[in-house]
């Protein structure tokens, strides 16, 4: 089984994840209160803002051809109307390696953390928000976007009612009582009403300020230097209804994925990202089955979960599909390999009905910060010993670099 011409293999990370020393995001700030959510602070992480270019010539070493990372908002415009020249210039230098390690650059606008002042002024619960990241995307396609592949907007814009409805986040009346958010905001001598970072924000209100945010995106970026295309990534999962769960599972599919992937129309393509399933019965989500095999976040290990949402994602938005994030957390090399494997024949059986998927991205590159859950859960197909910030590949990166020079999934471990 081959691939089509052309296919795009790579591994994807996030600024915020990998970059380290991100202090003018609201995430540091976060992750340093006292009533802090996190069970690590992000610090170094692995250092990737100074050491992209070891990292590049390793991933492209190993046999990818594209690499997905994000340009960091709170870097580029640290506070409102003031935009750094110096943090332009290294993600210039950035994206200019990118090619010499002939990786193509996909790069993500906004993934997860924001400047301190956005959030302080609402984050994406304000309308004003969609206006002020057009213009840090409008700066970004001015002065970069002749060095760009592939560029997304807003990292899983969905991501709000996706983690309401997976009850992973309480609702409304309850985030806006949260000890951080209220801490965060006495500190900005506001209420916790007015201060709000993605995605932990408000369903009632986020959903058509992140939509209207990724129009004016898609416009501001194609308007500067360069032609590539332009898309939004979504958080997809195979939505499945338990017993009498019909309408509650249908109105989650539609209310966490469909409006979304509708707003896709149009775009350039369509990023799939899909790590498990989710059943849910007549009043809710339901836990996982039974004797369940579960990853190290908690949810059931499904690989073939990806084959439904390329096709549902394919479906609604009438657009190529690019697989922008898969991957399992596990210590186990070789079933992280059986479940690459698994999602990788499910894009060979799509695309042989027809399907346009135009590339595969695993996630992630290397082992780094999950966010909330700190350093714990390990999705890399590389390890970083933190202590020395050496990176060593595993099997499955040594592996799946092989089916990306294959260009085939039919590659032995």
């Amino acid at each position: 089984m081959k691939f089509p011409e052309g296919f795009l293999w790579g591994t994807a990370t996030a600024a915020h994840q990998v970059e380290g020393g991100n202090i003018n995001s609201d995430y540091w700030m976060i992750e340093h209160l006292p009533v802090t959510p996190f069970v690590d602070r992000s610090g170094d992480a692995c250092d990737q803002y100074h050491r992209y270019r070891e990292d590049f010539a390793m991933l492209s070493g190993m046999g990818f051809n594209t690499y997905r990372f994000s340009i960091e908002w709170a870097r580029v415009e640290p506070e409102p109307g003031e935009f750094s020249n110096a943090a332009i210039e290294h993600y210039r230098r950035v994206l200019a390696a990118c090619h010499e390690a002939r990786m193509a650059p996909m790069a993500t606008l906004h993934h997860f953390s924001s400047p301190r002042w956005v959030a302080a002024r609402g984050g994406f619960e304000n309308r004003e928000t969609a206006k002020l990241f057009a213009r840090y995307c409008e700066r970004i396609g001015r002065e970069l976007g002749d060095l760009i592949a592939y560029a997304c907007t807003i990292n899983e814009l969905n991501s709000v009612p996706h983690l309401q409805h997976s009850a992973v986040m309480p609702g409304d009346d309850a985030i806006l009582q949260l000890p951080w958010r209220v801490e965060a905001a006495r500190r900005y001598g506001i209420g916790p009403e007015g201060f709000s970072m993605f995605p932990f924000a408000a369903l009632s209100t986020t959903a058509p300020v992140v939509i209207e945010a990724h129009r004016m995106a898609v416009q501001a970026l194609a308007s500067g230097r360069g032609r590539f295309p332009i898309g939004m990534t979504v958080a997809m999962q195979e939505i499945e209804a338990g017993p009498g769960g019909e309408e509650y599972a249908a109105r989650v599919a539609r209310e966490s994925e469909d409006i979304f992937l509708e707003a896709a129309r149009g775009d350039g393509f369509i990023g799939v990202q899909t790590y498990t399933r989710r059943r849910f019965g007549q009043s809710g989500p339901l836990p996982p089955p039974a004797g369940a095999r579960l990853t190290q976040m908690g949810y059931e290990y499904r690989p073939e979960a990806l084959e439904a949402t390329i096709r549902r994602a394919a479906s609604i938005a009438r657009t190529p599909v690019i697989v922008t994030e898969n991957g399992i957390a596990t210590d186990d090399e070789a079933e992280r390999r059986d479940f690459i494997r698994k999602a990788l024949d499910c894009v060979g059986r799509c695309i042989a009905d027809g399907i346009d998927v135009r590339g595969y991205y695993y996630w992630s590159a290397m082992d780094n910060f999950e966010w909330a859950l700190g350093y714990a859960p390990k999705f890399g197909i590389v390890a970083v010993d933190r202590a020395t910030q050496r990176r060593m590949v595993k099997a499955s990166g040594e592996w799946l670099g092989r089916v990306a020079r294959a260009n085939s999934p039919e590659i032995e471990a």
